[in-house]
């Protein structure tokens, strides 16, 4: 079976966090999040995937090449112009002749996508959709369904108060190839706000899939500090670490001086070097090549690769993106540090 993620978009709203990569590429304990969504559909016994991109998308093509497409067969499918959702895959059509799986690239979540395959398939549907429950779904595509699981209408982004149901596209698909001759090509389509409800007008077979313990787009910085708080506290599951077993992970690979308090859970990279009387946790991550000073503290942030603090510099619920340095007694708080800006959070 094949598999399309959709990894095209800008991501602005996760600026500066996107200045350089695209979103699908922000590491997610230190491992960007489309390798891990790519990495589990390879344990799911997905053997071909189609990467549709666009905004950086030398970035996605590099790591895909150089790293870790042992056993997988990667193919990396440039739009040259924003497409949209629908755009994008009937951009990729050609690549797919028979059912198949599609995932927006912003989305960490624990859906079994075995399951939902499964699922698909015994109900004869066209297309199923994953949805996940959510306390407010006023920012999101609302699914109606009738007792069968049947989708029987659609709402992008309801009024607070309108909304027909709690459960949201949850940005993960499994189509019938045939689906995709319904999408113009060459133009921008929105497969949610044009492409489902043209699907619904005409009568195919449409399922919803409401099996997620876990899920979360990474479209926010609050989000994507919200993505490591849930893993840190057990409530998202990563194959690599469990911190309700262990609350420290990474700490053979870290250099410090033995007055370095640990105060788990802490995850860290390779190479880090960090010196006397520093405090680090808890919920931190700590990147690849970090290296601080004497006298820091760091609590609740995430630290991304290649980042140097000098001595007693605070670090509070902030992201630090790669290449950054943060001078001698520089405080940080509720901050998103990039090498051109730093931006408080919302």
């Amino acid at each position: 079976m094949k598999a399309l993620f959709l990894a095209g978009g800008m991501g602005t709203r996760l600026r500066p966090l996107t200045n350089h990569i695209p979103k699908p590429m922000v590491p997610v304990m230190g491992v960007p999040l489309l390798a891990r969504s790519v990495r589990e559909l390879k344990r799911c016994g997905i053997s071909e995937i189609v990467l549709s991109t666009c905004y950086c998308s030398d970035r996605i093509e590099k790591y895909f090449g150089d790293e870790i497409n042992n056993g997988l067969k990667i193919q990396c499918v440039c739009e040259g112009k924003p497409l949209g959702t629908g755009g994008a895959i009937k951009n990729c059509q050609k690549y797919f002749d028979g059912t198949f799986l599609i995932f927006n690239s912003d989305i960490l979540s624990n859906i079994d996508v075995k399951a939902m395959v499964d699922f698909h398939k015994k109900n004869h549907a066209d297309v199923t959709i994953a949805a996940a429950q959510v306390k407010d779904p006023s920012s999101y595509g609302v699914i109606e369904y009738d007792s069968d699981d049947k989708i029987v209408s659609f709402t992008e982004k309801p009024k607070s108060g309108e909304e027909k149901s709690n459960y949201i596209n949850a940005g993960v698909y499994v189509f019938e190839p045939k689906v995709l001759d319904l999408i113009p090509s060459g133009i921008p389509v929105s497969v949610e706000r044009d492409t489902f409800p043209l699907l619904l007008k005409k009568g195919y077979h449409m399922a919803v899939f409401r099996k997620s313990e876990y899920w979360i787009d990474i479209g926010t910085p609050e989000k994507y500090m919200q993505a490591h708080k849930d893993i840190f506290d057990g409530s998202c599951s990563i194959p690599e670490n469990n911190f309700k077993n262990d609350k420290i992970y990474g700490l053979a690979n870290a250099k410090l001086d033995p007055t370095v308090k640990i105060k788990g859970p802490v995850w860290f990279g390779k190479n880090v070097h960090i010196g006397a009387n520093a405090v680090i946790g808890p919920n931190v991550v700590i990147g690849n090549g970090f290296e601080a000073g004497r006298g820091c503290e760091i609590t609740n942030s995430v630290i991304w690769s290649n980042v140097s603090v000098g001595s007693g510099v605070d670090i509070e619920h902030s992201v630090i993106t790669s290449g950054c340095h943060i001078e001698n007694g520089t405080q940080c708080a509720n901050t998103i540090y990039s090498q051109e800006s730093k931006l408080p959070f919302a």
